[in-house]
């Protein structure tokens, strides 16, 4: 008997002899996901992770995973008439997301919790519980596409709305996660998703997208690091380029890479920047919007989607920023696994605890963590 026709998630089986897991955070995109494969008719089940106390931590309308949420999440999958499973990751959430993201802040550095969110609470353990599960597959409402390349690998491709596009955020996914991972709003834009939730009748339809870091309620981060790091507000100096003390901070952690407002310190002729966190000296450097720029990017962690390491010079588009557009660059490995990123513009306020994400045209190649940049001014390197 020939077999039987690929279906739409790439087995060679009826939809209804293949399981699916649904990572459902309880808002529109992971519902709607949820809803096409039920239509679909695949056997369906969706989990919910329970990831922090959000009966103290955090009481906001929109964030993800919270009370809220997975109530909606429950909904849905009552109307949908699919299992589903809440389950409780909130030690490993704190351990493996929320220490890190305190520690990142205290060393200087701006955190971006949500890809490690991705890189080990879900695509990690949750993957696992779903093989455990018995599924086929796992899928999420990630606006990415997953393509069979030529080699018969699966490959992460941007979503096709590029204003929803969130493969910045799973550069850190390895070749095993990708092959099991399906993201069925890879194809669709935003207003398209809005679309399928009111065909379905679902009662997240009009329910707004989360804004904020789902642990960082109305984005107060400052007060989550006093929560999980007692006494790690150490006050320091605010000093320009060449050293003067022009004030003082009350810790590192309320400043960030770039930042323009609420310095602190007032007086001077042209706008001053943050242009460095010295985690040692509790130092807070400030200086001209010159001196923000960079063409030189020192990357840790690096990590490759399916892919060998490159040889030296390799040409690529780095995406240092997830609200900026790309930029032409090359990258060069070292031994110790470390890469230096040569850009071939000059970019702004490249900040380091943020991701430096490599591209082949809309492919992910890989990506890793920004270390340090160096700035076109030669003043910064000594201060």
């Amino acid at each position: 008997m020939a077999n039987a026709p690929t279906n739409s998630l790439g087995f060679n089986r009826p939809p209804a002899e293949t399981r699916v897991v649904v990572a459902m955070s309880g808002g529109v995109d992971s519902s709607v996901t949820a809803a096409l494969l039920a239509e679909e008719g695949y056997d369906v089940v969706g989990i919910t992770l329970q990831l922090y106390d959000h009966g103290v931590a955090v009481q906001k309308k929109g964030s993800c995973c919270a009370g809220q949420d997975i109530h909606d999440a429950r909904r849905v999958s009552e109307e949908l008439g699919i299992p589903h499973y809440v389950l409780d990751y909130e030690s490993r959430f704190k351990n493996q997301v929320m220490e890190e993201f305190a520690d990142s802040y205290i060393k200087g550095e701006t955190p971006i919790p949500c890809v490690r969110c991705n890189q080990t609470v879900k695509f990690k353990d949750l993957l696992e519980t779903a093989k455990d599960l018995g599924a086929d597959c796992m899928a999420t409402g990630h606006y990415v596409q997953r393509v069979v390349g030529p080699d018969g690998k699966a490959q992460l491709v941007r979503g096709i709305d590029q204003g929803k596009d969130q493969s910045y955020f799973l550069f850190a996914t390895t070749q095993e996660q990708v092959d099991f991972l399906r993201f069925p709003l890879g194809g669709l834009d935003k207003d398209q998703t809005r679309e399928h939730a009111e065909r379905f009748g679902l009662i997240v339809a009009d329910k707004p997208d989360s804004q904020d870091i789902c642990f960082v309620p109305e984005g107060r981060y400052v007060d989550v690091i006093e929560r999980l790091r007692p006494g790690a507000m150490e006050p320091g100096k605010i000093v320009d380029l060449e050293g003067n003390v022009l004030g003082e901070h009350q810790g590192i952690v309320r400043f960030t890479i770039g930042q323009r407002r609420g310095i602190g310190v007032g007086g001077t002729a042209d706008p001053l920047y943050v242009l460095k966190l010295d985690p040692i000296t509790k130092r807070v450097i400030v200086g001209p919007k010159e001196a923000l720029q960079t063409r030189e990017i020192w990357v840790k962690d690096v990590s490759w989607i399916g892919e060998e390491v490159p040889g030296q010079g390799l040409p690529i588009v780095a995406k240092i920023r997830s609200t900026r557009p790309g930029v032409p660059a090359t990258i060069f490995m070292e031994p110790s696994g470390r890469a230096r990123l040569v850009l071939e513009e000059a970019e702004a306020g490249v900040s380091p605890g943020q991701a430096a994400v490599f591209y082949d045209g809309d492919r992910v190649l890989g990506g890793g963590w920004i270390a340090g940049a160096i700035s076109t001014d030669p003043r910064l390197a000594a201060a």
